[in-house]
């Protein structure tokens, strides 16, 4: 074996070179160590078959008398510099992006491109005897000219390494960068590429990313921040914008209780107050329904405490109890005179928090219209209760028994201090005889309650309406 090297050692060596490209191209890329660890073996007989026909690629080529062989072994040292290059970049490669993912890709073609050069240089000098002094030299001004010329895209490479070291973000992240927001599409080495939320692609050089105020919506991963701000005329007592986004807060139980939810004052002038509702979620994919909600939310609990926009001063004033009819779907039916019959028949009564309101299994005589507050419906599973949603403002408890004998499926239970409206189940099944559309709306929202408690029973997601889970509550 010995005396076949010796005697054609640059044949083998470019046969070894040429199963190297082989190997590289055949092995899959999924298989990243198989590929690396051929490699590394090959450049290792290679390595040893230079070193047994007496070439070394720290020395000039031994066979200054034959021309053509001598030539042939000077590229095979080289070879060998470049071949050390690629295989040292492929192995800190695999340890990087193994470490570092996409930011480890980016620092091993910066590490691979200088190794490249240093490999070029040794070249040079070992084998090819070069003055290296002297091309260092007239390198370095060369490479003054072109930094200078490629100023800013160094100034966004070198950025992007940093990023990529530091790691602010990563690809699937949200962030936004001095308001522009989106997710993380790439990093490459000039710039970071977002999809903004309108299906926009922003291209953010890497030194503009580098300056720039940088919030990252994703991290950390199970605490993500939401918040809603509501404008309230200054005339408007503070205690009562509190109180009703507090009690929107306390209306949704997507919202974390660590950190807690609460509400601040932002800003205000003489006319008005600017009112922050803030509060936590544990999953990037529900800020937007969870934002919508309390929105939603803060509206009917500020006009329960009083706090109306846009009123007509010209219309005489209406009751709470008339205002409630409006907003309660299963009497939207009705007409504006027999709402406003049905609403001269209800009573308030108040009901202070954590007090049973109903109870599973037990029957009403009423029904009864959230005026104000929170209330928490539970179904039982077992001996346990489980939260199936929160109820509001404008919404109903105490159908069952208008239709059918049904009994309560769940227990609602007040959150809050409430007011509660009650409704003579007597005048509402006159409301069914004389129109048939109130029956029609409550045997709907009674099917879609019992659908919905077998669905959360099974802890299968049920199949609702864009609003959630509380729709199944709602009105």
């Amino acid at each position: 074996m010995l005396a076949f090297i010796q005697s054609s050692p640059l044949l083998l060596g470019a046969a070894l070179l040429l199963l190297d490209l082989v190997l590289w191209q055949l092995i899959p890329v999924e298989r990243r160590a198989c590929r690396i660890g051929a490699r590394l073996v090959i450049f290792l007989l290679f390595s040893w078959v230079l070193l047994a026909a007496g070439m070394s690629p720290l020395q000039p080529a031994p066979w200054v008398d034959d021309v053509p062989r001598n030539l042939m072994a000077t590229a095979l040292e080289i070879a060998w510099w470049l071949f050390f290059a690629r295989t040292v970049t492929v192995v800190f490669g695999l340890v990087l992006i193994a470490r570092g993912g996409h930011g480890g890709r980016l620092l091993q073609d910066v590490l691979g491109a200088l190794i490249f050069v240093a490999a070029v240089i040794a070249a040079a000098a070992y084998v090819m005897q070069l003055p290296v002094k002297g091309l260092l030299a007239t390198s370095g001004v060369m490479a003054i000219v072109i930094g200078l010329a490629l100023q800013s895209t160094l100034a966004d490479v070198f950025s992007g390494i940093v990023l990529n070291t530091t790691r602010p973000y990563q690809i699937g992240d949200a962030i936004s960068i001095d308001g522009t927001e989106g997710k993380v599409l790439d990093i490459d080495w000039r710039a970071t590429r977002l999809l903004t939320g309108n299906g926009s692609l922003a291209v953010v050089p890497n030194s503009v990313v580098a300056k720039a105020k940088l919030l990252n919506f994703s991290r950390p991963a199970d605490v993500h921040g939401v918040s809603i701000s509501v404008v309230v005329p200054a005339k408007v007592r503070p205690k009562r914008v509190f109180d009703a986004l507090e009690k929107a807060l306390q209306g949704t139980s997507a919202l974390l209780t660590t950190p807690p939810p609460k509400v601040t004052v932002k800003a205000s002038t003489l006319e008005s107050v600017e009112y922050e509702a803030s509060g936590f979620v544990a999953t990037m994919e529900r800020k937007v329904e969870v934002r919508n909600q309390l929105f939603d939310l803060a509206h009917r609990h500020l006009e329960a405490n009083g706090v109306m926009w846009n009123v007509d001063l010209a219309l005489p004033p209406r009751s709470r109890q008339r205002e409630l009819l409006d907003d309660v779907r299963v009497f939207r039916s009705l007409t504006s005179d027999e709402r406003d019959a049905l609403s001269q028949r209800m009573t308030a009564v108040e009901y202070l928090a954590d007090q049973v309101i109903l109870g599973v299994g037990e029957h009403s005589d009423y029904v009864l219209v959230i005026g104000s507050g929170v209330v928490s419906a539970s179904i039982r599973d077992g001996e346990r209760l489980i939260e199936a949603g929160r109820m509001g403002p404008g919404e109903v408890l105490g159908i069952e028994g208008l239709i059918d004998e049904e009994e309560s499926l769940a227990e609602f239970r007040t959150l809050t201090g409430c007011l509660l409206y009650r409704i003579d189940k007597e005048q509402v099944r006159n409301c069914l005889a004389q129109r048939g559309e109130v029956q029609t709306a409550l045997t709907k929202l009674q099917r879609f309650r019992r659908q919905n408690r077998e669905s959360l029973l099974m802890q299968k997601p049920p199949v609702v309406k864009k609003g959630g889970f509380l729709s199944w509550l709602h009105k």
